[in-house]
Parts: structure tokens; sequence; C-alpha cells
């Protein structure tokens, strides 16, 4: 069997009206389908999509969701009715229909932070697949995350930066990528692959890339090959590259070890720094730093390791939070 065929096929189901209220009320920002996609995509081939709402509510959101080729199951709501359970017991319904339906698909993903579904998740492994979880961190029930093989939550998933626009460069620079956006492609979809299967091959690295991104071209980029420019970012250390071939791809070491040297050093001379200026502050002294080329999906995530690691310490909350050089242990 071909090794693309091994991949997992993925079916998902989205109830909207819960995502959408959640990351209104919790993240102060419209529902983007587009990182949940990106993500999934390190995890397999994505080949059913449905979301579930009354679109009269939320008419806004179909060209973006459109854009993702998900089918719009519309579950109009009678006046003065109850609308709490009438997406759930249809998206219910269809994804088992689904799973016993199709042998193939081998993952469903509920997109959704109800524990009212939790049933559906408990049938859904029961027939033998694996079930992926995602919700809004603050509108999840405890009940449900558990209930999954795996949980994502989406406000992990949403970058903390400008949308990127893509720009087409006809002419590379002769040290390789000139696109910061595809280097960063690359380095965030290893990291991911990496997290979710371990050992990444080359050519499962290129077939994920080609799922986030089906334009993406390590010709326009100037390298005949992908090898070739998987070979380039080895150079530069943004990756290991061990055996031929097929050969298995790693994010390097070397520029994380750095990034942890220019982050105590930025701590420990210019004390408390705020959250919202520490990007800021580190980019005046690396120009070149970016947490995606790193393999995190946001700023964010990469403080979190940071301070897990011991180079940091968080404190205060939300937009108060402040940055600082972790505490020493008196010596007994």
């Amino acid at each position: 069997m071909a090794a693309h065929e091994q991949e997992p096929r993925i079916a998902v189901f989205l109830d909207y009206e819960n995502l959408a209220i959640g990351a209104k009320d919790n993240l102060g920002s419209a529902f983007d389908f587009g990182p949940v996609a990106d993500a999934l995509a390190e995890r397999g081939r994505v080949i059913h999509r449905k979301a579930y709402a009354d679109w009269s509510y939320f008419d806004s959101d179909r060209r973006m969701l459109t854009r993702h080729q998900v089918e719009l199951i519309d579950i109009p709501q009678k006046m003065g009715g109850s609308r709490k359970n009438a997406a759930d017991i249809k998206m219910a319904i269809d994804a088992i229909e689904l799973a016993l339906d199709r042998d193939y698909i081998t993952t469903f993903v509920i997109c959704t932070g109800d524990s009212d579904l939790s049933p559906l998740v408990q049938k859904l492994r029961e027939l033998d697949r694996q079930v992926i979880g995602v919700g809004v961190r603050q509108s999840t029930s405890k009940l449900l995350p558990p209930a999954c093989d795996e949980f994502m939550f989406y406000d992990n998933l949403v970058s903390d930066d400008e949308p990127k626009q893509k720009a087409k460069s006809s002419k590379p620079d002769e040290d390789g990528p000139s696109r910061s956006s595809d280097i960063s492609l690359v380095t965030s979809t290893l990291a991911g692959l990496s997290s979710s299967s371990g050992t990444v091959r080359s050519s499962a690295l290129k077939r994920a890339l080609l799922r986030k991104d089906p334009t993406f071209s390590e010709a326009e980029l100037g390298f005949r090959t992908f090898g070739a420019l998987l070979a380039n970012l080895a150079d530069k250390g943004l990756v290991e590259l061990t055996g031929s071939g097929d050969p298995e791809v790693a994010l390097s070491g070397s520029s994380g070890a750095e990034v942890d040297e220019l982050l105590t050093a930025l701590v420990k001379e210019d004390g408390p720094i705020p959250l919202t200026g520490l990007k800021t502050a580190l980019r005046k002294r690396d120009p070149d730093f970016s947490e995606r080329n790193l393999g995190y999906r946001n700023f964010n995530s990469f403080v979190t390791a940071a301070e897990a690691r011991g180079i940091i310490k968080i404190t205060g909350k939300a937009d108060g939070r402040m940055i600082a050089a972790p505490s020493k242990r008196r010596r007994r």
C-alpha cells in the first residue's frame, strides 16, 4: 500500500453556533476555520466537512466557510421555539451514518464545546474511530475533552499576528527562500507533524504542506526539488536531516538554543517586560526572530513553552502579564 494511502481520512463536523458564540464572547473575534484546517492537514487528509447552524444568524460567515469547502447544513429555528438541540441532533445522526457507511474514514473531528455531544464521541470510539475535539477553551465543557482521543483548543490554534499577505515572488534570494511565510509554513507544519506522529519523513512533510496550501511549490522558491529546499533550510540551521532518499526531518535544536540565550539575556538586562511588548523587544535584538520558524503556531505558544523550560517567569493576568527572569532557588 502506498504511503499516502495509509494516511488518516478525516471527517469534520462543526457545531457552528457553539464555536461562533464562544469565539466572539471569549476571544473577541469571529471564528475562523482556517487555523483548524491547517492543524487537521498535519494529521491526515480531510475529505468531509459539514457545519450546522441556522445560517440566517451567521450570514456573514458563509463565505469564509465556503472558501474552505465546508458544506453548510441549515437548521432553521421556529420563532419562539427551543434552539438548543436541533443542530446537535442532526450532526450526531449524520456522523453516525457516515461512520457506518464509510469504513475508510478513520478519524472524526467534532468541533464543539457542548457536553451534549459526549455520547456521540463515545459511540464513534466504540465504532473504532479516532475522535478529535475542537472547542473554545472558556466555552468548552470540562466533560468533553476527556471523552476524546485528542482535544485541541481553538485559542491555541489562532495566530496572534496580523494576517499574512502571501505575495508571489518571481526571484528568490541567492541564499534560498525569500518569503518568510513559506519558511514559517514548512517549520510550523513540521512541528505539528512531529507532535502528532513522531518521526517525519520528507515525503510526509511535502504532502502536509500541499494539504495546507495546494499552491506551495519549491520551484517558485528557486529549487528544483523539495529535497534541495530542505537541504538549504538545514544549512541555515532551521531543520535537521537524517538519512538519504526520503530522509527524516526534524526541527533544529540549535536555533532554539540561540533564542533561549537571547530571551534569557533580555529579561535579565531589561527587567520585567510586558508580554505585549516582548516580541517587539526580541525583534530589536534580532530582526529575524520568528516564533513560526521555531515551530510555534503563535507567540503565546512560544512564551508558554519558554516558561515551561524555565527560561522565563510569567506573572499577572490577561493584558497585564509581565515577563521576568525565573526566581533562583535558595540552596539549603
